[in-house]
This record gives structure tokens, sequence and C-alpha cells, in this order.
């Protein structure tokens, strides 16, 4: 890891002063720095590294800019900044958990495929920070990257029910899966129909891990490991990061290591349709009409809306348990992106308590989210005239709102549940984490989870 946290300060170990935007006299630092940080121009603009002198031509610390929003995800940027060594705050941050999570975060590095982890930073935690929940969220963090990163020559659904067995094996967790035709056999058509024109069978993996009196929370996962958009094929330029189409997959499995390394009083599950959609002879089409889990039946009006299938028959699975809590994670719809961006992905409930602890956790630890409305009236616009329901919509109007709104259609029996229409990509580099896969909303989950079933 390019970022080591350590317990405590080690001996040597250079200063770094956090500034707020015009903040340098209030930032307690002695003349001749003051002095220094104005000839270089330095006031504290929000990321701003500036290396101090020390005597005889060595270091002497650094000064880093907080801005006006004292963003500790700022902070990430040391982890590219400051030279290789050994570091510490200065002075405790406003809030030293999120500033080591950001520190670590910044310095992730996907080395696969031969890239080099470069320098390395040894970081003392500051005063407030729990070192075992710091690290179980960066590394929670760094194996959704990691999954998503990885591309679906080596990352298939053969592969991604390795990775969930190697998670699993980790915290003695027990795995079960369902897989070719099996699904059929055991009604879960939607799963299969999506999958089958791949060489790499379709299948639902299956998690389960705790105590079985514990609270049920259960995870599920869109794990479209590669699409093509099936027979409404995808543009060549609509496919270059469908590798990452698997994202709700390996952020709830990034959660789940958080939550099974942290040892919470839970009954955790965790459901992942894991299949890639092809286009072969017997791929599935538009106009087919699909039976699912739930009994309903599902006309297709297009092919590439397929994750809303996968899940459909996952989520009608853990809504026969009832648990307490019911989470599905996807990269489900171009609409989320338009409406919000890449960064803010939006999330559906009418669980208002769960809402409104949603919204301050993202606040809280920094992990954007943006509650969107399961809007009653455009149900309607998901009708069919040969099936129960049809998968889209003939308007494309409010399409990530609709296909929330089929989703709610397979949970009826759970008393609260969540939809995260994630993108689980960082367009450009970030301070707390370079262009690439990205963990999104789960930082945010596990503080509420933490305190609901601690």
């Amino acid at each position: 890891m390019p970022v080591e946290l350590v317990e405590k300060k080690l001996q040597g170990a250079l200063p770094v002063h956090l500034v707020a935007k015009n903040g340098l006299e209030a930032a307690g630092l002695p003349p001749s720095t003051i002095a220094w940080a104005r000839a270089n121009g330095f006031s504290g603009e929000t990321g701003r590294t500036l290396a101090l002198p020390g005597e005889n031509g060595t270091l002497g610390g650094a000064l880093f800019g907080m801005g006006d929003d004292d963003d500790a995800l700022a902070l990430g940027a040391l982890a590219k900044a400051l030279p290789e060594g050994d570091w510490h705050f200065a002075s405790t941050p406003a809030e030293p958990e999120l500033a080591a999570i950001a520190l670590a975060l910044g310095g992730y590095v996907f080395t696969r495929y031969g890239k080099k982890p470069g320098k390395t930073l040894r970081f003392a935690l500051p005063a407030g920070a729990d070192a075992g929940r710091v690290r179980r969220i960066v590394d929670g963090v760094f194996l959704a990257r990691d999954l998503v990163n990885t591309p679906t020559s080596d990352m298939g659904p053969d592969d991604l029910e390795r990775a969930v067995r190697a998670v699993a094996e980790a915290h003695k967790a027990h795995v079960s899966v369902i897989k070719g035709d099996d699904l059929l056999a055991q009604n879960f058509p939607m799963i299969h129909a999506v999958g089958r024109a791949s060489v790499g069978a379709p299948r639902l993996i299956d998690m389960i891990w705790g105590q079985q009196g514990a609270p049920k929370v259960t995870l599920v996962g869109k794990g479209v490991c590669f699409d093509t958009g099936g027979l409404d094929i995808k543009p060549s330029s609509g496919m270059l990061l469908m590798k990452k189409d698997m994202g709700g997959a390996a952020n709830v499995l990034g959660l789940a290591s958080m939550i099974m390394a942290a040892g919470l009083n839970v009954r955790l599950r965790v459901l992942i349709p894991a299949v890639e959609n092809s286009i072969a002879g017997n791929a599935f089409r538009p106009g087919d009409v699909l039976a699912s889990r739930k009994g309903m039946s599902v006309e297709i009006g297009n092919t590439d809306a397929e994750g809303r299938l996968v899940l459909a028959d996952a989520l009608a699975l853990a809504d026969d348990e009832e648990p307490q809590l019911l989470v599905d994670m996807a990269t489900l719809t171009g609409a989320a992106r338009v409406a919000l961006g890449p960064d803010l992905p939006p999330f559906y409930t009418d669980d208002e308590a769960l809402a409104s602890d949603l919204a301050a956790a993202s606040v809280a630890v920094e992990d954007p989210l943006w509650r969107m409305p399961l809007w009653r009236p455009y149900d309607a616009k998901l009708s069919s005239k040969i099936a129960d329901i049809n998968n889209v919509t003939t308007d494309g109007f409010a399409g990530s709102i609709t296909a929330a709104l089929f989703l709610k259609r397979f949970v009826e029996k759970t008393p609260s549940w969540a939809h995260f229409d994630i993108f689980a990509w960082n367009p450009a580099d970030r301070p707390h984490g370079p262009a690439g896969g990205e963990a999104q909303g789960i930082r945010a989950l596990e503080r509420i989870i933490s305190k609901r079933f601690g």
C-alpha cells in the first residue's frame, strides 16, 4: 500500500501543517514559515502542497491548503504530493478518521497488470482515529476498486464467483452458487435469460455470514461482467467501460467485507447475479416475454435494460426472508448520470428514517448521495399490452426513476429497502482516488449499518 498508516508518530517524522484559505496566521506557524509561504504564493487554497525548508538544505515539513470547505477528502492529495518518507499531522484534523481514510484512499494504485506502486509514505494516524475501522473501510474500498478495474477477460462470471469465495474464506462465510440451467430448475428465469448467450454460464452467487438469529441485512449487487447491450447492441463507444457493469456487485462485496471485518451483530447475506450480456443465437430478444421468480411476466422492450432483470430475480429471493434492511446497488442507468453526473449517485427508498440516515451519513463521511423519488404516477409507464410489466418505458423519460419503480415491484415484504443507481467510476483523477473504478455509497452505508447493528 503506497500509504502505510502507523499507530504512533515515528521518530524523525516530518509535520504537515493544515492551513485554511487565507489562514496562515491562524495556523500557529512561526513567522519564518509564514514568510516562506507568502514568498511562494501559498495562501491555503484547496489541495495545494508547499514543501518547507529545514536545516542545512533538508526538508522541514509541508503546508497543505484546506481551502474554505475544510474538505477532509482533499487530504488524499498528500499521498501523491509528499516525498517518500515518514510524516504526521502537526495538529489533529477536524475529522481525524476521515483524514486518515482520505490519505490511504489517495495512495491507491491498481497494479495487477504491471503498474508500479510508486513511492511509499508512512503516516501517523491522527489522534481520535480508530485504526481498525480505518483499515476495514480502506480495504473494502480497495476491493471494490480492484474488481471494477479488472477487465472482463479476467473478471467474467467465473472470476467474480472466485472473488466472492476469496472474501468468504477470509471471513469464514458460506457460499452457494446456482449455475447454468439449474437457474431454471430453481426458478431464476430472468438471470438465466440474460446470461445464457455467454460462454461463461450465468449464476446466482449467495454468501451468508453471521449468527442465524441476528438481525438480517441483505445486499444485492448487479454482477453484469460485460454488457454488449444484447441484440439491442451498444455502439462501440458505449462498450468501452462495460467492464464496470459489475460495479454494483463490487460495491456490495466491498461493503460486506467492512461489515464482516467489524464483526457486526448481523446475519449478512450477499446475493450477486453474475452474468455476461452477450450476443449469440440463443440470446434473449426484444419483444420476448420472460417469466420471473416472483411470477410476474416481463416484456422485453430493450435487451440493454438487462441489469434490472437479473436484480429482480435476486431481489425476489431476498424479499422472501423479509430482512430488516435490504440494499441493492447497480450501475443501472445512464439517466442517473445525466441527472446527477458521475460523482453523485441517486438512491431510492420509501423508508423515511433510512432516507434521513443516509442523507446524514453521506455528509458525515463525505460519500455523496442524493435521494430521488419513487414517483408512483410514473409506474404506469412500465405497462405492457401482453405481459404484466415492460422492462422499459416507451417515452425514455425519467429513466432512473422508472428503473427503480421496476425493481420495487419485486420487493413487497421487506420493511426497509433502498436502491442505489451508482456509476462506480471516476472519470478523472480526484484527490482521494485516481481515474478508474470507484466505491460509491458504501462508506455511508457502513456508517448506518454500524450504528444500527453494531
